[in-house]
């Protein structure tokens, strides 16, 4: 009997739910071991329910391919099987909460790349090096719930990555305003260029409801936990934003503009983000990146098609820091959309929380 834990992904034939899969291939703690989709691909295997539709690089792992897929509707059947779960499932906010809740209440903790609970109180929304003692709201939860070890964690935005964590090495200096416009891919949407042609050589200069999320989630990551709540900072920076389409497959690009309130050199803040690091790297976690951020000194860097798989897809590229003439200084950012931004992070986040004993062996 393997050692490892037992992982079933929920919404596993989706992008991201094919992300998970690829990333937890030969993973040293995880197997998967269930994959839940929707009724219609119920029945089928895996390979025959994604079809021509693998969206992924490198090819579909074969221990996953002949694993029958479940209804993810079937929670009691589907978490007998498993130590906990990846949620990747596309439904609606309030599907999307039911059905979380409804896991955890088996017991079977659920880490989830949705964004329903991201601002359920006493849900933990974590990018491990910046928030892991948010952690510590699960007891909470599990009152709440009536659990003993199920609950529900979440992991925030993916187009926060490329500029939130850069915000966090510099809080010495506190942050006061900041403009950000992020270029974001469309794998960020579920798409490649061959389910979305119309996005070849195009911009769209709307994405629904990302600049709330660009602009409120960093607080919550910031916040502190209160009362068994998780309360969103409110003494951080003031953060506007626009968030943009661009005909790049994977890849969040951020162009970002920062006032302080104390006012630090161009040296100081590379020095910040070069050395910033958390627990993820300081327990040696499998997915962690060796360096969190790396800092580019040429002046056409960060690229999407140089950077953008640093430290594994997990690691955040920056450059082009530089003083600004109306704001104090502005910058660059590049991050994995679907690594670092949504299944790497979540598996991160599980990895994390294996190691603070939150996840265990059913």
């Amino acid at each position: 009997m393997s050692e490892k834990l037992r992982v079933g992904i929920l919404g596993g034939t989706g992008m991201v739910g094919q992300r998970f899969i690829a990333l937890l291939e030969n993973h040293p703690w995880f197997e998967v071991v269930t994959i839940a989709a929707s009724p219609r691909s119920a029945g089928k295997t895996y390979e025959e329910a994604v079809g021509d539709r693998w969206k992924m690089d490198t090819p579909m792992p074969e221990a996953v391919k002949k694993l029958v897929v479940h209804n993810v509707n079937e929670v009691e059947a589907v978490a007998s099987t498993v130590d906990f779960v990846f949620s990747a499932v596309d439904m609606s906010k309030d599907e999307i909460k039911a059905i979380e809740e409804a896991y955890a209440k088996t017991e079977t903790p659920v880490v989830s790349n949705n964004s329903a609970h991201r601002w359920t109180p006493d849900v933990p929304m974590m990018v491990p090096e910046i928030n892991p003692q948010h952690a510590e709201v699960i007891e909470f939860q599990k009152k709440r719930l009536g659990t003993t070890k199920g609950f529900i964690a979440v992991k925030p935005n993916c187009s926060i990555q490329s500029y939130a964590p850069v915000l966090t090495a510099w809080k010495e200096f506190e942050p006061q305003e900041v403009v950000v416009t992020t270029y974001q891919a469309i794998s960020g949407a579920g798409k490649t260029f061959k389910d979305w042609p119309e996005m070849v050589g195009n911009v769209i200069p709307f994405i629904g409801g990302e600049e709330e999320k660009s602009e409120q989630e960093p607080l919550r990551l910031w916040g502190e936990i209160t009362d068994g709540k998780i309360e969103k900072c409110t003494d951080g920076p003031k953060i506007t934003s626009q968030c943009i389409r661009v005909p790049v497959l994977n890849g969040h690009t951020a162009a970002v503009f920062v006032n302080f309130k104390k006012k630090p050199t161009k040296e100081e803040l590379i020095d910040r983000i070069v050395k910033f690091s958390g627990e993820p790297q300081e327990l040696g976690l499998p997915s962690a990146p060796k360096q969190f951020i790396q800092y580019l000194e040429e002046d056409n860097r960060p690229q999407v098609t140089l950077d953008v798989d640093y430290e594994n897809g997990m690691g955040i590229s920056i450059g082009r820091l530089r003083e600004d003439s109306i704001f104090d200084y502005k910058f660059v950012g590049l991050s994995h959309n679907t690594v670092r931004g949504a299944a790497g992070g979540a598996v991160l986040c599980a990895e994390l929380l294996k190691a603070k004993g939150y996840i265990t062996k059913k």
